[in-house]
């Protein structure tokens, strides 16, 4: 396979096109003076040679029986090497001389005779080579039966037009050289930017970005990366990308830590009460002499349910994350909460639970899976019943505002620590020392605020928090249900939305 050739640089192209419009330019701006002062120096020859023939024609008349007569070469004023003949009726040459500087007129010869042939005599100019004389401007005329040819010399005209071209061409020669070397310079000036960009694109290449840390990636210097030229627009774009691609990875081995960390987490929840059940079945393995068999059904009962919890909590978790559909139903938030409050209080009775529902405006009405909902607001009463101590008052409350439900779970414990609250919604995130346990419970396993969050979030809502001792506060807002109207009209019922 033969390798494909490489191209040109975008700096020797431009270098290259540059240069070819400069010479197409210059080309068309010389040949045009060429071309203007040509035609001039041409009239003015034209014109010279006309007032000849006007003047000869004028000399040959007055020898009109005499045709062969060039006595009016004779007189002053004949610019030399000027040439003149007496043309016959067929247009030939019946005499021909030539002009000479301080001599008098010297007769052509046959040869150059034969050049003066077939002029019309109708005063147009012609060019003809005359043998040893050169080129020359020739016009004829007539008047009566007298014929009369005269011409000048294009040496003069010819020299002054090949003294403009050989002009035009070395100042165009050098105007392109100077312009040449200048359109260089500049263009590897501005193009130094460009060569930057990809240098630091070439090393963002050179790093490893599917694995390890990756911070600190090379940008595009500030002073290139001026929006106001094309260069700098490249740069700012590729200093964004940059950026992005940064943010990303960032993200990346922070949601890769997270996932470690949640499997950590997880294996370690899974193993506490599978070791539990594993214990309890060896000892009965061995015989019911070593522990008593009802407490150690009971036992494996309440880690096989802590277990249950725990992966019915991971799988919801996993549900809602891939954007599984939850059921859809009109659902009573007041209902629920009071539900919800009714329970905690059947379950613990060392708290004091109460609930406060602000529904003037409207009814606290959402569309969602009533189940979930209820999930959601147990696991917050949960929360504070496990983290506060006996005696700690926790108010739920409904309020409808605008198109908004918000509930609100506040309890007057000791509160969160500030380092947790950012992270109190990730799973597996524990309280510490600052949230104390009610004697005689167990620690959850981590993944009923993170449940919550999930369980607001596909209803299309959020859910905040606020700690400070003595207070906590967690506030839920979903979307209210649309109210629907109904209107009577001649044409029937309708519902209005």
């Amino acid at each position: 396979m033969t390798a494909r050739p490489r191209g040109r640089s975008l700096r020797t192209r431009l270098l290259l096109f540059v240069t070819a419009t400069l010479v197409a330019v210059c080309a068309a701006m010389a040949g045009t003076t060429v071309l203007f002062q040509c035609s001039s120096l041409m009239g003015e020859l034209d014109d010279r040679v006309g007032d000849e023939v006007a003047r000869s024609l004028g000399g040959a008349e007055l020898t009109p029986n005499d045709r062969a007569s060039l006595s009016f070469l004779t007189e002053n004023g004949h610019p030399a090497g000027m040439l003149a003949a007496r043309l016959d009726a067929d247009g030939g040459v019946v005499s021909a001389a030539v002009v000479s500087q301080d001599a008098p007129p010297r007769n052509l010869t046959a040869a150059q005779r034969a050049a003066l042939r077939d002029i019309a005599t109708d005063g147009s100019e012609h060019t003809r080579t005359v043998p040893g004389l050169g080129v020359y401007r020739i016009a004829a005329a007539r008047s009566g039966d007298v014929r009369v040819l005269a011409g000048l010399p294009m040496g003069d005209v010819r020299h002054m037009i090949g003294g403009l071209v050989a002009a035009e061409a070395a100042v165009a020669a050098a105007g392109l050289a100077v312009a040449a070397v200048a359109c260089a310079v500049v263009i590897r000036r501005q193009l130094r930017p460009l060569g930057r960009v990809a240098a630091t694109a070439a090393a963002v290449t050179r790093i490893p970005l599917d694995h390890g840390e990756v911070t600190g990636l090379t940008r595009v210097p500030v002073r290139d990366a001026d929006s106001g030229s094309e260069a700098g627009q490249v740069a700012a774009a590729l200093n964004r990308m940059i950026d992005h691609v940064e943010t990303s990875l960032a993200e990346r081995q922070r949601g890769e830590e997270r996932m470690r960390r949640f499997l950590a987490d997880a294996g370690h929840e899974l193993r506490t009460p599978l070791a539990s059940i594993a214990g309890y079945a060896e000892l009965m393995n061995r015989g019911t002499d070593r522990v008593e068999p009802v407490l150690a059904w009971r036992t494996v009962s309440a880690e096989s349910a802590r277990m249950t919890g725990l992966v019915e909590d991971l799988l919801l978790l996993a549900r809602l994350d891939g954007g599984r559909p939850l059921e859809q139903a009109e659902v009573d938030l007041a209902a629920v909460a009071a539900e919800a409050v009714w329970q905690a209080r059947a379950s613990d009775d060392g708290h004091h639970w109460q609930l406060a529902l602000r529904l003037d405006d409207a009814p606290a009405l959402v569309v969602g899976d009533r189940a979930r909902l209820h999930q959601a607001l147990a696991n917050l009463l949960a929360n504070a019943r496990m983290h506060t101590p006996a005696g700690t008052t926790v108010a739920v409350e409904v309020e409808a505002t605008g198109e908004r439900c918000v509930v609100r779970v506040r309890d007057d414990g000791p509160g969160i620590a500030p380092e947790l609250l950012p992270t109190v919604f990730e799973p597996f995130t524990r309280a510490g020392s600052s949230r104390t346990r009610s004697p005689g419970t167990k620690g959850g396993s981590g993944l009923g605020l993170a449940v919550v969050r999930a369980v607001v979030s596909a209803h299309g809502g959020r859910i905040d928090v606020e700690s400070t001792p003595g207070r906590t506060e967690f506030t839920a807002r979903l979307p209210l249900l649309e109210p629907t109207f109904t209107v009577e009209s001649p044409a029937g019922t309708h519902a209005v939305h």
